[in-house]
């Protein structure tokens, strides 16, 4: 695998990170022609460190797409338009869909637009209609995209509480020094303190940060936590998630003026059980 440059995202990273929220109620009105062509523009710039080649397509339940079945996705109130995103199955597909597909959600975050990752098992012939997908494509999420409702539904209300939505695990849980024995602590993360807080902040299905970091002198690994004998489609969502996290730290990383590369290196220290080395970023 060769691993690519990736180009700083065009918006203020960090407001956009935190101003995110997950918005399952929207206004019944579909995107103006104006704002759905800044997106797609916008989406034609991205790319992930993967290299792998990630495919959003635009449907819009007001044209083209009055036969797609979202009834499963019941949270989802007021939604007219959707982005689906596909892929091909090869190494590190789920992290480059997390990471790539994240630019978009944060530049419509920043545009004032609501959006929500909805990763999962979807079912080709809800969509056949509606987008083009090639039979050995994987399937593994899609995302409403509109304008937020200023009333929330009593389901997402219930869901909010739920899943504590907003809550986040402390650096204490999730970032390590030199091996997972020992917690890290800001003083020692220096001049990527934001970058770490920012991936701390990431969003992921049901709110499990699925996410552990180790930094071993100038380089930061990357580690996805989840049991062996998971669901094989649970465990792609838990990849689209480190993918997620992956952006945060490494687009808020650039955003800061710092430079590093993605490499994967063997580790030399002992892993947990049910943690599974990704990819380590390299400050240089």
């Amino acid at each position: 695998m060769e691993l690519k440059n990736v180009d700083k995202l065009p918006i203020d990273i960090k407001e956009a990170i935190k101003k995110r929220i997950s918005t399952r109620t929207y206004e019944e009105k579909s995107l103006t022609k104006v704002d759905k062509n800044k997106l797609m523009d916008f989406n034609r710039t991205l790319s992930n460190p993967f290299g792998v080649e990630v495919k959003v397509q635009y449907i819009s339940k007001d044209k083209g797409a009055e036969d797609v079945q979202l009834g499963t996705y019941g949270t989802i109130k007021g939604a007219k338009d959707f982005f689906v995103i596909t892929v091909k199955d090869e190494p590190y597909a789920m992290e480059a869909v997390g990471y790539q597909f994240e630019g978009l959600v944060l530049y419509a975050t920043q545009m004032g637009l609501g959006t929500v990752w909805l990763a999962g098992t979807f079912s080709r012939k809800d969509f056949k209609n509606a987008i083009k997908i090639g039979e050995d494509d994987l399937f593994p999420c899609i995302c409403p995209v509109g304008y937020p409702s200023q009333r929330r539904s009593f389901i997402e209300r219930i869901t909010i509480a739920s899943l504590g939505s907003r809550k986040r695990k402390e650096w204490d849980k999730i970032f390590f020094s030199e091996d997972f024995t020992r917690p890290l602590s800001k003083a020692e993360a220096g001049q990527y303190v934001d970058a770490l807080e920012m991936l701390r902040l990431a969003p992921s299905a049901t709110n499990s940060q699925p996410w552990a970091l180790v930094k071993e002198g100038d380089s930061f690994h990357f580690f996805c936590n989840y049991k062996n004998g998971l669901n094989s489609d649970v465990k792609k969502i838990k990849h689209i998630d480190l993918g997620i996290a992956l952006a945060h730290f490494h687009q808020t990383a650039m955003s800061d003026g710092l430079k590093g590369r993605f490499e994967a290196v063997d580790i030399g220290f002992d892993i947990p059980e049910n943690m599974h080395y990704i990819i380590t970023y390299i400050a240089e």
